[in-house]
């Protein structure tokens, strides 16, 4: 389903960037799409937002995803975004669409229909 490279956007601290993949990680400051680094040198708290639909998701700070996520979202911070296929794992609140599999918040849920 994945097989092909699609062109989304991450916008991470107001910056946009054109990125090909659709599997992310947001770990230390450090963006990588695939496994392949494409932003680096990031500071502060890192506020990710996505357009697009993932394949999977992983970061240690919050995240939007405007879009599904077809496998897992595993996050620090809240998460807020679509209809997820997978699990989500967030240290902080969950506002998500339908989730197929187990969640697992250090806030609250709210599951959207």
């Amino acid at each position: 389903m994945f097989n092909r490279k699609n062109t989304n956007q991450i916008v991470i601290n107001g910056k946009t960037i054109s990125v090909q993949g659709n599997n992310i990680s947001v770990i230390n400051n450090k963006v990588y799409v695939d496994g392949k680094l494409v932003e680096e040198g990031l500071s502060g708290t890192v506020e990710v937002s996505f357009v697009g639909d993932l394949a999977s998701l992983e970061t240690d700070g919050s995240t939007t995803v405007r879009g599904d996520v077809q496998g897992d979202v595993d996050a620090g911070g809240s998460v807020d975004c679509g209809d997820v296929k997978g699990s989500v794992d967030a240290g902080g609140s969950i506002s998500c669409g339908t989730v197929g599999g187990n969640v697992d918040a250090g806030g609250s849920v709210s599951m959207r229909r």
